[in-house]
């Protein structure tokens, strides 16, 4: 038995892979081949869902809008919620506790509660059908986990290293970016980690707030339909490559996820 410790992993492992290859395969198949045969591989292999979503603009287009307001949501979220846990997690003041209990039930409201308000405001002062719009909506819940994540790795870090760094005459700012920061960057790993994710997968606002200039890949994925049905190969394709950006992601970000899962607040 002991040489079998191995099998439970590997089937595991094999489960959660399998919705992911199967996904992968779909998208080297025809939607006639996908609804009339079952095969675990393609039969009639093709790359023409993957060259359609190459050079129609609606689909790549989706691509470079996603990843413009993902990035600028991630660096809006990660440069608010430093200073904020920072104080948080070494000033004391009043309701300083209230404060931060509410900013956490902002993170526990559905997007469907904020669509409605954002689209009514952002049409208000021209902001719709932005890149800046849907990362905006997103910080209103990726700041309140950030500023709450980052406060449990900065509350590990011991007062005398601030104490330490102004006695050696280190300005607020200098100190903050050159030795806390670097300190704290499992943290801030982690952040990017969870920013990156919820915008990336969001869809409620994300479509809400674009209609042509900022929309998404995941609102073109659900407008698909044609007078046959849906384009499952053409979904199948869409679907492999939003998997991309999430795995790129993981990998660089990996080791300071390893360790925030470790020590910090997560």
């Amino acid at each position: 038995m002991r040489n079998l410790k191995w099998l439970p992993p590997t089937l595991y492992t094999l489960f959660l892979l399998l919705p992911i290859y199967w996904l992968v395969s779909m998208s080297f198949k025809t939607t006639n081949e996908i609804l009339g045969t079952f095969s675990l591989w393609p039969q009639e292999f093709t790359l023409d869902n993957y060259i359609k979503i190459f050079t129609d603009p609606t689909w790549y287009n989706g691509y470079f809008n996603s990843l413009t307001y993902v990035g600028i949501n991630t660096l809006i979220s990660v440069s608010v919620a430093l200073p904020a846990a920072y104080a948080f997690s070494r000033y004391r003041f009043l309701g300083d506790k209230h404060l931060f209990f509410w900013l956490l039930t902002n993170r526990m409201a559905p997007p469907a509660v904020f669509a409605l308000p954002f689209f009514q405001l952002y049409s208000a002062i021209g902001l719709f059908d932005t890149h800046l719009a849907v990362a905006l909506a997103h910080c209103l819940f990726n700041i309140p986990l950030a500023v709450w994540i980052l406060e449990g790795f900065m509350s590990g870090v011991p007062k005398e290293l601030d104490e330490t760094a102004y006695v050696d005459g280190y300005s607020f700012w200098r100190f903050f970016v050159k030795i806390f920061i670097p300190t704290i960057s499992a943290g801030i790993g982690v952040v990017m980690f969870f920013c990156f994710m919820f915008s990336w997968v969001e869809l409620l606002l994300a479509k809400t707030l674009t209609s042509v200039a900022a929309k998404p890949i995941a609102a073109t994925m659900t407008r698909t339909a044609s007078t046959s049905g849906y384009e499952l190969g053409l979904l199948a394709a869409a679907g492999t490559l939003t998997i991309i950006p999430g795995a790129f992601v993981i990998y660089f970000v990996r080791n300071h996820i390893a360790k925030g899962f470790a020590l910090g607040r997560v």
